[in-house]
């Protein structure tokens, strides 16, 4: 997760690491774009080989697989001090194949939802960019902590309810096949706001570490970051046109 978002730390000081007595380059926006399109590219990439190749039957095994095993894998990157670049791309792969198996799942429910949820996700993260420069937005300490205790509690409520589906117990949490409750609309308008504003922790911290001269290594740790935070945008979104959709 982040500083708010989790899996992120912030950069609040200028840091350098050295490597064999050499300083490492700085972070560079460039840096961040490159590795954010290897995996954006490899969490799509792992979407569409789940979604073309699984087959229906096996669909929410794999997907529910996916999710168990990105959850731990998360877990595991956000108490690491540092972010190798494997271990990244094996957490966004795995949610690729998650956000493969949900996309199919209900693509064969509601028709164009996909499509749907992919150009809603796009604009709100477009938005949330345009927001955040040209209304110069800033991120103060009480903003992060705020949003990092509402998204840890949010993720600790969704994780419950997730095991207590696998037991049977429903929660009404999430809405499924008919039975969408109104607690199910704000729980998923919930998860598409707090997502939302951890976009702005996300832009906030890689501002600040291109501006504090954080070493390359961290772009990995930048690029992370937005991925998980727009699979996790996507998802909710998906989730609240499916509500409407029924």
């Amino acid at each position: 997760m982040r500083t708010a978002n989790p899996i992120l730390t912030s950069f609040d000081r200028p840091e350098q690491t050295r490597t064999q007595g050499r300083p490492e380059t700085p972070m560079t926006f460039d840096d961040v774009v490159a590795k954010t399109m290897v995996t954006m590219g490899l969490a799509l990439l792992a979407a569409i080989a789940v979604y073309a190749l699984v087959p229906a039957q096996y669909l929410w095994p794999v997907t529910i697989g996916a999710s168990i095993a990105s959850v731990i894998a998360a877990l595991v990157v956000a108490f690491a001090r540092s972010l190798p670049a494997p271990a990244a791309l094996i957490v966004v792969v795995l949610e690729g194949a998650m956000i493969g198996g949900l996309s199919k799942s209900f693509e064969m429910v509601w028709p164009g939802i996909v499509s749907q949820a992919v150009l809603a996700t796009f604009i709100a993260a477009g938005v949330t960019l345009a927001a955040y420069k040209f209304f110069n937005v800033r991120v103060t300490p009480r903003f992060r902590k705020i949003v990092f205790i509402a998204t840890a509690a949010f993720a600790v409520t969704m994780l419950v309810n997730f095991v207590l589906s696998l037991a049977g117990i429903d929660l009404g949490l999430r809405g499924a096949g008919g039975g969408v409750s109104f607690l199910a609309i704000i729980v998923s308008a919930i998860g598409v706001v707090l997502a939302t504003l951890n976009l702005v922790l996300d832009f906030d911290h890689i501002e600040n570490g291109i501006r504090n001269g954080a070493p390359a290594s961290e772009s990995w740790r930048a690029a992370y970051g937005l991925t998980v935070t727009l699979i996790w945008l996507y998802v909710e979104i998906l989730r609240i046109l499916s509500y409407f959709r029924d």
